[in-house]
């Protein structure tokens, strides 16, 4: 048996253990160890890799950036930032055909851009947002479907942690995936925003429960009572200073993003002081969770940096870009092939392992094409976003689902909520496929 079909078994083995229910890094580390002991015929040799791999895998100062975003978004999320954003976005939109699904998006994409973790995203607005739409007439699934569509844009507007992930794995600078992750992260902003205002004016009954009725709350919008601007400026300010100071420091070059980590991690335990959000019991419980989201994806990169060294000595990345370059597929048919099976895993697997199982024999292979990895990164991460909304798995849709206070909303009713998001985020994702300035233009 030659070492090409010894890596393409255990591929195929990685996926049923990992879909059978083993810990992906543990899937990662068995696979990876077992792979170098039969390819090699020494046990020793597959021992010393993974001890190397342990050390050198996250030995480097730029691993520090994720315990300090991680800390940074959890102490924002106290803080009850994600409520205010909600309130202002709210206060200012009302009056909009659809306002409060934009103000939900709005909310959301600030919201994003300091916790860079969906389900965080998702958790918060279920319980602020929906809610609050289903008051003014909305009906509950779309208003779920929002929620959960919106909040994938945690994953894409920097800071986020899957860029992060693909960065280390990919081996390009996390600075400029945070960079390239901007503007499509505001083009898929911009995309939900007209979705919600287009349905609302075309199709208001997929949005409205009752349409005369919401029209009258429409027109009664302004008779509510609103946030004065000195309101307002207290709500806002002090994530907007959050926001700049992060994004226009790593902009700038002036942070490295293990620094602007470090400042966006202070910035938010300054909020979460001067909110009186932060008690020594919630402290201890702040650190704690830190520390047990941090550890863990540590691991996985362990494991992936370990399972992508079996891989090049099975040599699957070098084989797999010799057949798509026999095959006459060219760059963009081997990406389209790429696409549809992070798609297909999405359905099944979660966002991480997908990134784990795929960036290693992936990435390599992209860049021998001639893609450019960053442009790469992110098209792969808004894949892999779009999986966070499909079923059967569709993480983002189970947590709005979970946190949802109405028992009669069933989880396939808020599947179909999601689905026109699903649609703008395809087109979004042919859009930065075929014009990758949409991704590089800011580096």
């Amino acid at each position: 048996m030659t070492s090409l079909t010894i890596g393409l078994l255990l591929i195929l083995g990685l996926v049923v253990v990992v879909l059978l229910g083993m810990h992906i890094a543990v899937a990662l580390l068995a696979t990876g160890f077992i792979g170098i002991w039969i390819l090699r015929d020494n046990i020793d040799l597959a021992f010393r890799l993974l001890g190397m791999a342990s050390y050198n895998g996250i030995a480097d100062y730029l691993f520090a950036t994720i315990p300090l975003f991680v800390l940074m978004g959890i102490l924002v999320s106290i803080s009850n930032v994600g409520r205010d954003t909600f309130e202002v976005a709210e206060a200012l939109l009302r009056k909009l055909l659809g306002g409060l699904g934009v103000a939900t998006v709005a909310a959301n994409a600030v919201f994003a851009a300091v916790t860079g973790v969906s389900i965080a995203s998702a958790a918060v607005f279920t319980r602020v947002a929906v809610p609050e739409m289903g008051r003014h007439g909305y009906r509950l699934p779309f208003a779920a479907g929002i929620v959960a569509g919106s909040s994938v844009l945690g994953m894409l507007i920097p800071p986020s942690l899957l860029l992060i992930i693909y960065g280390v794995l990919a081996e390009v600078s996390i600075g400029a995936m945070f960079l390239a992750g901007i503007i499509p992260g505001l083009l898929l902003s911009f995309g939900f925003v007209a979705l919600i205002m287009l349905l609302a004016r075309f199709r208001p009954s997929f949005v409205y429960t009752d349409v005369e009725a919401a029209r009258v709350r429409q027109s009664e919008a302004g008779d509510e009572k609103t946030l004065s601007w000195g309101e307002i400026l207290k709500k806002l300010v002090p994530i907007v200073a959050l926001v700049t100071l992060i994004l226009g420091g790593l902009y700038s070059g002036f942070f490295t993003p293990t620094e602007a980590g470090g400042v966006g991690a202070f910035g938010a335990l300054l909020i979460a002081l001067m909110r009186r959000q932060l008690d020594r019991p919630r402290m201890w419980q702040v650190l704690y969770q830190t520390g047990l989201v941090s550890v863990a994806i540590l691991v996985l990169l362990i494991a992936a940096g370990y399972y992508s060294r079996m891989l090049s000595i099975a040599g699957i990345p070098n084989a797999i870009a010799m057949l798509v370059q026999d095959s006459g597929l060219g760059p963009y048919g081997f990406l389209l092939i790429y696409v549809v099976i992070v798609l297909l895993m999405g359905m099944i697997l979660d966002s991480t392992s997908i990134l784990l199982i795929m960036v290693p024999i992936s990435a390599p292979i992209a860049l021998s094409l001639g893609f450019d990895l960053i442009h790469f990164g992110i098209i792969t991460v808004i894949a892999v976003e779009i999986g966070l909304l499909t079923p059967p798995f569709g993480i983002s849709v189970f947590t709005v689902h979970t946190a949802l206070a109405d028992p009669k909303t069933k989880v396939e009713q808020v599947f179909m909520g999601t689905l026109p998001f699903v649609l703008v985020m395809a087109l979004s994702l042919l859009l930065i496929a075929a014009f990758p300035i949409l991704s590089t233009a800011l580096i």
